[in-house]
């Protein structure tokens, strides 16, 4: 598709925007990227590799040096006005993504950051789609099936990022009324699927870097547990499926689970992971009470690897409905790859770069 846009992006050069910013530049989209001082001289070096690998001239990569925490995004009043005058589609990724985040810096950059660039939106004559990227884990500590058209709810949350990712997407979901808005709710991203790249481990990262310490050894007494799922998306799926639905207009007004429609429990996870190191299974599973409990003291991080901010998440059975997702990407021929087509390209690259 030719892609004759102007696109504001927030988050650049973090991983998923700038895969996102390479991919919609190979259909001929240009872009305003706002960029935090403390990372321009990296995002200058990554949008002049993006042009090159996507065969785009350099004039379509705009860097303004801003913050979405400072009124106006932090843009010089010039900045400001052109990005009013040009800007068709945002995109909106920026955030902190970080399980152990403190409330003031959450409220500051997922909130205030996300008013701060919904006011930006309402301001932009030729706005014709508005894209934010939020999370499955609006849903706390709800637990059974959530669906694509909830939201609120009084269930609580295990951390603040949950708690201020939630209160974000609350304020876009009230834009849905004046604006053509989009959200967007990925799983939990890993690695690239054919090469497994990826910028940060955690998630399940935890067990690989877990079972690598001794394969053949720790895989033989699965940790995993038999009820709880861990949804999991491969990055270059959640890439492909913004692309797709950047100008679609069934999307408009919607709210889409970006995950995986039959995601495995983290002790089928467990094999997958085990059979790709040493190519069996494990030999016994030991009981959930006793691996909670394990996972709970102080001293269980610095032995599995596994912080206690990420403990939870192996333990609250939450299912993410995709219908609606599945539904529109399927006449796209985009799907998720199950998790055993890619687990091999995780491994291995998480062999190759032990540290990142």
């Amino acid at each position: 598709m030719a892609l004759n846009e102007t696109i504001f992006l927030t988050g650049f050069p973090g991983f998923i925007a700038g895969r996102l910013v390479k991919r919609l530049a190979r259909e001929g989209a240009r872009f305003l990227l706002l960029v935090q001082p403390t990372f321009m001289e990296r995002a200058r070096e990554e949008a002049v590799h993006i042009a090159e690998e996507a065969n785009a001239t350099a004039d379509n990569f705009r860097l303004i040096e801003g913050d979405v925490t400072q009124p106006d995004l932090g843009i010089s009043p010039l900045e400001i006005e052109r990005a009013r005058e040009e800007t068709t589609i945002i995109f909106h990724l920026a955030a902190i993504y970080d399980l152990a985040v403190e409330q003031g810096l959450a409220m500051s950059v997922n909130v205030e950051g996300t008013r701060n660039v919904n006011k930006l939106a309402l301001t932009l004559p030729n706005l014709r789609r508005y894209h934010y990227v939020s999370t499955c884990y609006v849903a706390g500590l709800r637990t059974g099936v959530i669906l694509e058209t909830e939201l609120q709810h009084e269930s609580g949350f295990r951390n603040f990022y949950e708690e201020t990712k939630y209160l974000a997407e609350m304020e876009v979901e009230a834009l849905k009324t004046q604006l053509p808005v989009t959200i967007h709710r990925p799983a939990v991203v890993c690695g690239d699927s054919r090469t497994g790249e990826t910028a940060k481990y955690d998630g399940v990262y935890y067990l690989i870097l877990y079972l690598l310490k001794h394969p053949s050894l720790l895989s033989l007494v699965n940790i995993g547990n038999l009820r709880v799922t861990l949804n999991l998306v491969p990055v270059d799926f959640v890439v492909e499926a913004l692309t797709a639905l950047v100008k679609d207009e069934r999307a408009i007004g919607a709210t889409l689970q970006l995950a995986d429609p039959n995601p495995l429990t983290t002790h089928e996870l467990f094999e997958a992971i085990a059979r790709a190191l040493v190519g069996r299974g494990s030999r016994l599973t030991l009981p959930v009470g006793l691996v909670r409990s394990s996972l709970s003291l102080r001293i269980s991080s610095k032995i599995t690897g596994l912080p206690q901010s990420g403990v939870p998440y192996f333990f609250l059975n939450q299912t993410y409905d995709t219908t609606l997702a599945s539904e529109i990407l399927t006449t796209h021929n985009i799907r998720c790859l199950p998790f055993h087509d890619y687990v091999g390209a995780l491994v291995e690259y998480v062999a190759q770069h032990p540290k990142l």
